[in-house]
């Protein structure tokens, strides 16, 4: 698996002197997907898990719906300096591709998702709201942070990472991903809950380590996911989506405390 970090030279300045040191910094690099040989997105991204990546992009898009729609996901190395940062994909009924679905200018960065959208009107996708009664405990949540922190790996060498990570009915993680940006990070993990057939995934609660947007309540929803909750607070918008698509959202998760902006009946204790 390709390194998530770089190590550099740098001066740190510690009670006012300059001194070199080595660190550690989370690596960024461009990731290009095409579909049937049709070039669709350009995500900056951490490397690795890109498989993932791409499938999960491609549900909250919409171009799938399943893994038995991917035919193949593959490295496309024939680029000079691009080895390992073009992903192909085709799909098992190539005559079902709608490029019209893609919602996404060419580029997005790893810091915007949203932002590349095409219209206000493609942004929102439509998804089914969550018909699952799944409730979790208040205890299980308190918890999922500390555990999802502990599985960051790439964070505690760089500082520099954002996750996302899911847990089943049992209060065991299923997955967690690790990414530069928060869009990708959560279609990691949903790519993997793709990839091994686990869709959808309407017993279980994503745990998110930075504020939370819209978007990532709109992927959380392709996947079926009814409890997202974070470490930070949510946008306006998010609150609303999440009300009218069924789903409980969390924020200010930290220690034995949180805030319930939506579907409060989900959260036990």
């Amino acid at each position: 698996m390709a390194s998530r970090s770089t190590e550099l030279t740098i001066t740190r300045y510690d009670a006012g002197k300059p001194c070199g040191k080595a660190d550690r910094v989370a690596r960024e690099e461009p990731l290009e997907i095409r579909v049937e040989g049709h070039s669709v997105a350009i995500v900056m991204r951490t490397p690795g898990h890109d498989e993932e990546l791409t499938a999960g992009f491609l549900l909250s898009e919409g171009i799938v719906q399943s893994r038995h729609d991917l035919f193949e996901i593959s490295q496309c190395p024939s680029q000079p300096g691009q080895q390992g940062n073009v992903i192909d994909v085709l799909l098992t009924d190539a005559s079902k591709l709608d490029l019209g679905k893609l919602s996404r200018n060419v580029f997005t960065s790893s810091s915007c998702g949203v932002c590349g959208k095409a219209t206000i009107d493609l942004v929102f996708q439509q998804f089914p709201e969550i018909a699952s009664d799944y409730q979790v405990p208040a205890e299980d949540l308190y918890a999922y942070p500390e555990k999802s922190r502990a599985a960051q790996q790439t964070f505690e060498e760089t500082g520099g990472l954002h996750a996302s990570a899911i847990f089943d009915s049992a209060g065991e993680m299923l997955v967690l991903r690790e990414d530069v940006g928060r869009h990708n990070a959560l279609d990691k993990v949903i790519g993997h809950a793709i990839l091994n057939d686990l869709l959808p995934l309407d017993r279980h609660t994503l745990i998110l380590s930075g504020r939370i947007s819209f978007e990532l309540m709109q992927k959380a929803l392709s996947a079926g996911i009814p409890v997202v909750a974070g470490i930070s607070a949510p946008s306006s918008l998010a609150v609303e989506f999440a009300r009218e698509s069924n789903q409980a959202l969390v924020g200010f998760l930290r220690g034995r405390s949180m805030n319930v902006y939506a579907g409060p009946e989900r959260i036990l204790g």
